[in-house]
């Protein structure tokens, strides 16, 4: 059984997912934008409390012109660790709190900031070179004395407000992300609710009841708008092709069981009494016959069927030359043109390629001229014209009979369609040669139509595409 997946709760993850990324984000960017902002702030209070260390060497008072370190005026954070150097590497001082680094540090030594771990804690150590000059009144300015100054203080409480601001985006996304999860389902929800609209509305189509109209809201949907067009072609279509299939079931059995129906009179009527053989023989040729029309009937309906049901491949279309199906068929007609007394005349190109099979070709041209002769008076003519056009083929097929009703004329394709019974039957029409040509005809994207006039005449137009 397969497990159903809702597009709703799939957009909400995906929602959510995407905010899950952006809070993500963001708070990698805020840690990042917080300890580079904390640092930067650290370690310029750090230069500041160097300068106050270095503020405090003073002159030695000696005959060296040396320097000294006076604490007395420092004020310093308790946990803050320093000392200072002179440049000859000799220590001048360093905080209470710190044994020392270890290292003997120069004038040689470069400006930067190292960690160091005291007392347990991490710490963050400046090393500043300065300048202190001796006895400035002397001649000559006085003696330059150069001072290094290594200053560090814990990173603690930096790391602390870091976290704090960290938290405090985190906490912020993650109420975003509360918030806007119930948000996103019912946004989503009603979003969607044209399409369970139209979903329901769908649902409710059946054999028996075709009635769907769309909701205006689906139809006003840029991304619906194409599936309720869609789904109204398709029904349509339904529609069209299941009343056209239970009408083509209701008149089939309607002929069959009236041809069944006659033989089985015809047989009925020999058994009534003892008769003959001449009478016999009489009976047996009228079965033959009703047998025959219903061959006849059964074939039509399969071709019928056949044309329908039948799908030529794309790589491999069927063309053929519609002016040699014309030919073969009027010689296979002659025999028929000739028994009827109507003379047929033809006019066509040398070459016209249509895109049907031989056999569809000359079982439509076949229907039409026949229909034409059976129509046709004695003495009368029937004219047959093939066209060449820039992108299609026109075959027309005029004759000089009856006519048509213009009342009829509408229905002419329709299945088991006789405007004359009695005509059709004495004639062996089962109204099933029109709607087969039209099958065909329509299958390649061509067209079929009839004009007829009372006491003048019919013509029937088939317009073909070009192979």
């Amino acid at each position: 059984m397969t497990s159903s997946r809702s597009i709703t709760w799939r957009l909400i993850g995906a929602v959510l997912a995407v905010e899950f990324a952006a809070a993500a984000l963001v708070i990698s960017l805020s840690w990042g934008y917080e300890r580079h902002a904390h640092f930067r702030a650290f370690d310029v209070m750090l230069h500041g409390r160097a300068d106050s260390v270095l503020g405090a060497v003073q002159d030695a008072e000696d005959a060296q012109d040396n320097v000294m370190l006076d604490t007395a005026d420092l004020r310093l954070p308790s946990e803050d660790i320093y000392e200072v150097y002179d440049e000859r590497g000799r220590l001048l001082g360093r905080s209470a709190n710190w044994s020392g680094s270890g290292e003997g540090y120069s004038i040689a030594a470069k400006d930067g900031f190292v960690r160091r771990i005291v007392n347990g804690q991490h710490y963050r150590l400046l090393r500043a070179h300065g300048s202190r000059i001796v006895d400035p009144g002397e001649p000559g300015g006085g003696t330059l004395r150069h001072v290094t100054v290594l200053y560090g203080a814990p990173t603690e409480h930096v790391w602390d407000a870091i976290w704090h601001a960290v938290a405090v985006y985190a906490a912020g996304n993650l109420l975003l992300l509360l918030v806007t999860g119930p948000l996103v389902a019912w946004v989503l929800h009603r979003g969607l609710a044209p399409l369970r609209e139209l979903a329901a509305l769908a649902g409710n189509v059946s054999a028996d009841a075709w009635e769907f109209e769309p909701p205006e809201t689906a139809r006003s949907t840029r991304e619906l708008a194409p599936l309720t067009h869609a789904l109204e072609s398709v029904l349509e279509r339904l529609e069209r092709a299941f009343i056209q299939q239970r009408t083509f079931v209701s008149d089939a059995a309607h002929e069959l069981k009236t041809a069944v129906a006659v033989v089985k009179s015809s047989l009925q009527l020999l058994g009534l009494r003892t008769r003959t053989p001449a009478e016999y023989q009489a009976g047996l040729d009228r079965c033959v016959a009703d047998t025959a029309r219903l061959e006849d009937l059964v074939a039509k309906m399969l071709t019928l069927a056949r044309v329908e049901s039948a799908a030529t491949p794309a790589s491999a279309p069927a063309t053929c030359d519609v002016v040699q199906c014309v030919e073969e068929t009027m010689r296979e007609m002659e025999t028929v043109a000739a028994l009827r007394q109507v003379r047929v005349e033809r006019t066509a190109p040398e070459r016209a390629n249509v895109p049907l099979t031989v056999e569809d070709c000359q079982l439509v041209i076949s229907n039409l001229l026949l229909n034409a002769l059976q129509h046709s008076p004695a003495g009368s003519q029937v004219q047959l014209n093939l066209t060449v056009m820039n992108d299609a083929v026109e075959l027309r097929v005029a004759d000089h009979g009856e006519g048509i009703d213009p009342a009829l004329q509408p229905h002419v394709f329709d299945r088991f369609f006789r405007g004359d019974p009695s005509r059709s039957r004495a004639t062996g029409g089962a109204g099933l040669g029109l709607a087969i040509c039209k099958a065909v005809v329509e299958k390649p994207g061509g067209t079929i139509t009839l004009a007829s006039t009372p006491g003048q005449g019919t013509i029937v137009t088939v317009r073909l595409p070009r192979a």
